[in-house]
């Protein structure tokens, strides 16, 4: 299917490319939290800093990353 289909399925109203869905994939993936050697392999990247191009890091979530310290019996 044209990526205009999936573009007016979504609602998407802005002119949509084929690498817009890779990119949009990749980001929902990693913020769902799926490791990123996971969506490298599932893109068929060579190397993780491609993958990491592709992904749109963002902070969702970043408040429930605990520190490896905070796990130590001090």
């Amino acid at each position: 299917m044209p990526s205009r289909f999936y573009a007016k399925k979504a609602r998407i109203t802005q002119r949509v490319i084929p690498h817009m869905f890779l990119h949009s994939f990749a980001t929902h993936l990693l913020e769902r939290g799926t490791d990123l050697r996971y969506i490298q392999n599932l893109l068929g990247d060579g190397s993780p800093k491609t993958t990491e191009i592709y992904t749109h890091i963002t902070t969702k979530g970043i408040e429930k990353i605990v520190s490896p310290l905070e796990h130590l019996d001090i």
